[in-house]
């Protein structure tokens, strides 16, 4: 297979950003748990990882392939190897805002340096939606592969105990490896690079972007989707302990089985995007979504608390809640192959930028919003709320879908 060792590398580089970047929603549940903080004050842990993300990737994007595709997904994975090790003697709600700001600014790097490479090593749009839909596939792998493996350090009994740090000695070793693993690969950058371009050009480039309504109407739907996505998947392990009323270890495995939910979702979508039309799964992913709302979270409002609950034992609705993500999944992956398939590739690393920046900023509104809502009203208000961004993503896509035929025509 052709480019097989660098592609491998991608998966790899994007799971291990999945499980440190994703891991903010056991963070948010366990250090109210230890350091008894309110949900309120919890979610800034999403403003730390996503507004260095936005930060980043504004500075870096439109220049990234002048500093190195290669070299700056180096330089990410050494920053979070150090930090996660760091992590282990963390005693202060201080280390893990240091933490996910880490992560934050190198996300922007992997995740700039990541999509800019899928133009690099396929050749046509359904190959590049294809392996689009299978990298995020990968992603929330890795955010399934978090989740179990926090569950795992864990100790129901004894919820002050700070014995679950000990899991960063191996997330550390795992980004090291993924850092020596890079070193030894290679990867031809040069269809990334304009050549005699400066710095100003490459800023204009990227802010030339902004000229076209098919752009700025693409921004909206990922900012509109993220806001949704991250809302669900940083809240699911508190919704999981507060309203099913399930212990702690097993809400942080429903945000896996959310995760591997969402994996399904995206690896289907790889395979469906090579037959049909982005537009059509998006616009059943949406409306299967909304309608998934409607109907799984009423159950949650008749649940009764199960005494000694576990997988064996609980409610229909445990099982139900997560595999909602399947729906949600395709959107993200679609849209943005459909957007970066259409540009110069030498535009994709200015256009990752603006999908990370925007992507950061919904995050970060969409987690805040609802942990604010969880803690003033309930869980159950906080999800159905969701259902306006969706209606609205729905018409966005609808339009950006009409603009496109527009252009090809």
């Amino acid at each position: 297979m052709k480019n097989y060792k660098i592609k491998f590398t991608l998966y790899l580089n994007y799971l291990v950003f999945a499980i440190l970047l994703n891991s903010v929603g056991t963070i948010i549940l366990k250090v109210q748990q230890n350091f008894d903080i309110t949900k309120t004050q919890a979610s800034v842990l999403e403003g730390f990882k996503d507004l260095p993300i936005a930060i980043c990737s504004f500075l870096v994007a439109s220049f990234l392939p002048k500093i190195g595709i290669k070299k700056s997904m180096l330089i990410a994975l050494g920053f979070v190897s150090i930090m996660c090790f760091f992590m282990t003697q963390a005693n202060e709600f201080w280390y893990f805002k240091l933490l996910f700001a880490t992560i934050g600014v190198s996300f922007a790097l992997i995740k700039i340096s990541v999509f800019t490479s899928i133009g690099l090593v396929t050749n046509t749009d359904k190959e590049h939606s294809s392996m689009m839909g299978f990298l995020e596939g990968f992603f929330m792998i890795g955010v399934l592969l978090g989740n179990l493996l926090f569950s795992f350090f864990i100790d129901d009994n004894n919820p002050k105990s700070t014995s679950w740090l000990q899991v960063y000695w191996i997330l550390g070793g795992l980004s090291l490896l993924s850092f020596i693993f890079l070193l030894s690969t290679k990867l031809n950058e040069s269809e990334a690079k304009i050549e005699g371009s400066n710095l100003i050009s490459d800023v204009k480039n990227s802010l030339r972007l902004f000229k076209f309504n098919k752009v700025l109407l693409f921004l909206l739907c990922t900012f509109l989707f993220v806001l949704v996505e991250q809302s669900f998947q940083t809240w699911t392990p508190t919704f999981y302990k507060e309203v099913l009323k399930v212990p702690t270890s097993m809400s942080v495995q429903a945000g896996a089985i959310l995760a591997g939910a969402f994996a399904l979702g995206r690896f289907l979508s790889g395979f469906f995007s090579k037959s049909f039309s982005w537009i059509y799964i998006v616009t059943f992913c949406i409306v299967g979504f909304a309608i998934s709302i409607l109907l799984v979270l009423p159950l949650t409002h008749e649940n009764e608390n199960v005494l000694n609950a576990s997988w064996l034992n609980a409610p229909l609705v445990v099982y139900l809640f997560p595999l909602m993500g399947i729906f949600l999944a395709p959107i993200y992956p679609s849209i943005n192959s459909i957007i970066l398939a259409s540009i110069p590739k030498y535009l994709h690393s200015s256009m990752s930028g603006l999908i990370v920046v925007f992507s950061a900023i919904g995050g970060t509104i969409g987690s805040m919003l609802t942990g604010s809502l969880f803690q003033e009203f309930s869980g159950q208000h906080a999800f159905y709320l969701s259902l306006i961004p969706l209606v609205l993503l729905l018409g966005s896509v609808l339009m950006m879908n009409k603009m496109n035929k527009k252009n090809i025509n």
